[in-house]
């Protein structure tokens, strides 16, 4: 059965890179997990808490999330026929919204998932779509690394993504293998909750402007690494994908 939504996760994300300078991450924060035709609004000045706009996803020119979606999934081959997509993600707050990685679980009309997407932002402003199979909802799926994330990672490499659709709790895991070893393990951990006023009011009480501290502690990681001595890897021009413009 598909998850209900909306709803909130209490989260621990973690990165746990390898080689020959080893370091580690854990960041606590929360994520929405919300029907994409069926976005929650909340009353009047909480809205500036959660707000999920159509320009932080996909190519951003969509009228919406969904069709944004769908007009993605369409340039690959792919429809749902108006099927359920549950969204997980940050929403943006006080303005401002930053997504390491949203999923996206599409459904057909009769419930059965098709596909799974994973949409990866970086912080130089670029965005893409790995197109998954159902089978990354049981078992890891591997696809090639094709988006420059990491400055201290090459675009070469292999993820293998396990990403099961939440239920009482989230576990997604992330794992980046290149030159016959793991380079990079994220997972993302969370119970779930209810998405009322309330209860996004006591998780943006917990979590200060969230998504700003998501950014933030992305670059400032990326700065002891620097120290570390890690050298940068090239960014290389990034062509948006089909269904992205």
């Amino acid at each position: 059965m598909s998850p209900r939504a909306p709803a909130l996760y209490r989260s621990v994300i973690t990165h746990v890179r390898a080689g020959d300078t080893p370091y580690g991450l854990r960041h606590r924060t929360y994520l929405w997990l919300v029907d994409l035709d069926a976005l929650p609004r909340l009353p009047g000045p909480l809205r500036w808490l959660a707000r999920f706009d159509p320009r932080d996803h996909f190519g951003g020119t969509a009228g919406t999330i969904r069709e944004g979606l769908d007009r993605f999934l369409a340039a690959h081959g792919v429809e749902t026929d108006g099927g359920r997509v549950l969204m997980l993600a940050h929403a943006r707050v006080l303005g401002y919204v930053f997504n390491p990685l949203s999923v996206y679980w599409c459904h057909g009309p009769d419930g059965a998932l098709r596909c799974v997407v994973a949409e990866v932002h970086n912080t130089y402003g670029g965005r893409h779509c790995y197109l998954l199979g159902p089978e990354t909802a049981d078992s890891p799926a591997r696809t090639s690394k094709e988006f420059y994330v990491s400055p201290f990672l090459p675009l070469a490499g292999d993820y293998r993504m396990r990403l099961p659709e939440p239920g009482e709790r989230l576990g997604i895991s992330v794992h980046l293998e290149g030159a016959g070893a793991r380079r990079l393990t994220a997972t993302v951990r969370g119970t779930r909750g209810p998405a009322t006023p309330s209860a996004v009011l006591r998780a943006a009480v917990r979590h200060p402007w969230s998504t700003a501290a998501v950014s933030l502690g992305i670059r400032l990681h990326g700065i002891r690494l620097w120290l570390r001595g890690l050298p940068v890897q090239p960014r290389p021009r990034h062509e948006p994908q089909e269904g992205m413009q």
